[in-house]
């Protein structure tokens, strides 16, 4: 036997799981193990605050359990929580790991000596059951459809992107197995131009509980739509109350904020105060306005703050508070603190996300895995952000100008923060308005045409098309006069002005995100852009079974009519098109499609044209009556294959 250290580190060096060993006040790092080393590659460590060593980890609580565990003497454990670490080529791993965290006694005196962190890599392990409970969850939906339907009807059905102010909502059940709760948020948009945002908690779960809620937050939005104050809308939900045994004891905070100026007045009835977090990361709890809640005989006194540019203001439920071991102040501090974090990107990684994002999703996965939850928990953010630019752009009157001028739009409606859905519609229904104009102009593509877009105060997209040529009357022919009621279709208004000096198209539609209504096996889908068009024969080599993918639009819609009408001999041979991964198809490419359709229905010759649901091109195929309820096509025999 040896006491030598160096065989001991040796020896913990080979253990086949994480292990960090760290001694003294600030952790220095005695030992990492390989395992760890091999998740950690290229980082210093030896003498190195842990800190420091997973600097990384700040904002996503492993580094707040070392020190909290030295300092206590309470070891901390996890299961399956998620990590994302930074790697050296400037990716990020995610990673799931069950761990504990255990005090390093110096003798039996119980001093502190350090800390010593075991870990294990599950990542692999929860792939594999996510994958699986999504599976069998996909199968439990069907039962509880109805429920979760009425739920979804019952909140709002998305947030308004807004100029000037990024909102975000999330929503988690207290027993996902009802899909049915008490918590609510709202976000109304005022008359005036301010915003009210409200976060309530009715007393219970289930199904009356959500029958409850809705009709309040009926009640309040009506009081709001007509330019209530707060105190009027309030008093209106007390009437209710008072007649409603389910809405007894109901708690609100109503918060009424000036996008321009950031003038906020607010009221907590009952309910907990908002939290408001600054750009730079701190963070402080506005006053409590002494509101009583609903049906309890109390008033509604107002309280007034202002919320600078950047800052961000959080309304919640107290489910995220009071989590199991945590009473009001100390779920309070951790709520303040993490929410700090997420907003400012120090916690899970997720660059694509606002801060209001953040905070909604983040903030509850890394308090609520800590704890578990009993109660429902609701968060609505709102943060001031500057008022976005208009969009104007000059383009030549030539159809090669569509793809760039997509791709200019695209560009500014990311940075309103449209959806993706938003998105898709507004540049499908936008191409149409600019082939037209193009189509106006003269047939040397000299002029210009002028394409112009603003988001209002109620969060409506307006976009013009001026074109200066002349207005030539729609003539009938085949195949042809699609494209602009398609576009009055996808978006909510579509106006032309024509004149001698040219025309004027607007297109009107409203944006909404929407809110993360979380499921612990949620998946994560990403918004996936415009890839370069192709066709390409599907596995096996045969002609007539292919792939379409990219946009369809003008520049390609007669390259798609010409090559399919190709590959099935002028439609004398039956074809299968996969359209599933067309991005953009444009009334020129529904013409092309009804061209080879055609000829299919004329040589008696089946067209199976695959268009997955929910994909852009399975919207527009549906919309313009490519297909009908039992997949048949307008033009014959062929079929649309959901």
């Amino acid at each position: 036997m040896t006491d030598d250290p160096g065989r001991l580190l040796a020896a913990l060096d080979q253990v086949p799981f994480i292990l960090a060993v760290c001694e003294g006040p600030e952790l220095r790092v005695l030992s990492l193990s390989a395992a760890t080393r091999a998740v950690l590659p290229g980082r210093p460590f030896l003498g190195v605050p842990i800190r420091d060593v997973i600097s990384d980890l700040i904002g996503q609580q492993f580094v707040d359990r070392y020190y909290e565990v030295y300092r206590t003497g309470v070891p901390v454990a996890g299961q399956e929580w998620r990590a994302h670490l930074d790697m050296p080529d400037g990716s990020v791993h995610e990673m799931f790991a069950n761990f504990t965290i255990s005090p390093w006694f110096a003798d039996d005196s119980g001093k502190p000596r350090g800390v010593i962190g075991v870990g294990f890599d599950v990542t692999e392990m929860v792939r594999q059951r996510q994958a699986a409970e999504l599976i069998e969850r996909q199968r439990y939906e069907e039962s509880r459809q109805v429920i979760t339907a009425l739920q979804r009807e019952l909140l709002p059905a998305g947030l308004p992107v807004l100029p000037g102010l990024q909102v975000a909502a999330s929503y988690l059940l207290a027993d996902a197995d009802t899909a049915a709760g008490g918590d609510w948020f709202d976000v109304v948009v005022q008359r005036d131009g301010r915003v009210a945002l409200i976060a309530g908690d009715v007393v219970g779960h289930g199904v009356a509980a959500s029958g409850v809620m809705g009709q309040l937050r009926a009640v309040l939005r009506d009081r709001l739509d007509d330019g209530a104050g707060i105190i009027e809308a309030l008093t209106a939900a007390d009437r209710f109350a008072t007649r409603s045994a389910g809405a007894h004891a109901t708690t609100i905070c109503m918060a009424v904020l000036d996008p321009v100026t950031g003038e906020l007045a607010y009221c907590t009835a009952g309910h907990p105060a908002p939290l408001v977090v600054s750009p730079g990361g701190q963070t402080r709890y506005l006053r409590g306005t002494g509101g009583k809640p609903l049906a309890t005989a109390g008033s509604f006194p107002i309280g007034v703050d202002r919320l600078e540019p950047g800052e961000l203001l959080l309304l919640y439920t107290d489910g995220i508070l009071e989590r199991p071991g945590r009473d009001h102040p100390s779920g309070a501090a951790e709520l303040a603190r993490v929410a700090a974090d997420s907003a400012a990107g120090r916690a899970l990684r997720d660059p694509s996300a606002t801060p209001a994002e953040r905070v909604c999703t983040q903030t509850v996965e890394l308090l609520v895995r800590a704890t578990g939850h009993q109660d429902d928990i609701t968060l609505l953010a709102a943060q001031r952000v500057p008022q976005p630019p208009a969009l104007v752009l000059g383009l030549p009157a030539a159809p090669a100008v569509l793809r760039s001028c997509r791709e200019e739009v695209d560009a500014w409606l990311t940075g309103l923060g449209a959806a993706a859905a938003d998105t898709f519609v507004i540049q499908h229904a936008l191409g149409e308005l600019l082939t037209n104009a193009i189509e106006h102009a003269s047939p040397a593509y000299t002029s210009m045409v002028e394409v112009r877009g603003r988001l209002g105060a109620a969060g409506q997209v307006e976009i013009s098309v001026r074109d200066h040529g002349a207005w030539r009357e729609p003539t009938a022919q085949p195949n042809r006069g699609r494209g602009l009621a398609m576009a009055a279709q996808l978006v909510e208004s579509v106006q032309v002005e024509p004149s001698a000096q040219g025309t004027i198209a607007r297109l009107r539609h409203t944006l909404v995100r929407p809110a993360r209504l979380l499921d612990p096996v949620a998946a994560v889908v990403s918004e996936t852009r415009p890839t370069a068009f192709r066709i390409v024969e599907e596995p096996g080599g045969d002609e007539t079974r292919v792939r379409i993918s990219g946009d369809i639009d003008t520049v390609t819609a007669e390259q798609v009519r010409t090559e399919l009408l190709r590959r099935s001999r002028g439609g004398n041979v039956p074809m299968r098109v996969d359209l599933s991964g067309v991005t953009h198809l444009s009334s020129a490419g529904v013409s092309a499609l009804h061209h080879v359709a055609a000829q299919h229905a004329e040589q008696k010759a089946a067209l199976d044209l695959h268009a997955a649901d929910g994909t852009p091109v399975r919207v527009i195929i549906d919309l313009v009556g490519l297909s009908t309820g039992l997949g048949k096509m307008s033009a014959g025999p062929s079929t649309i294959a959901g």
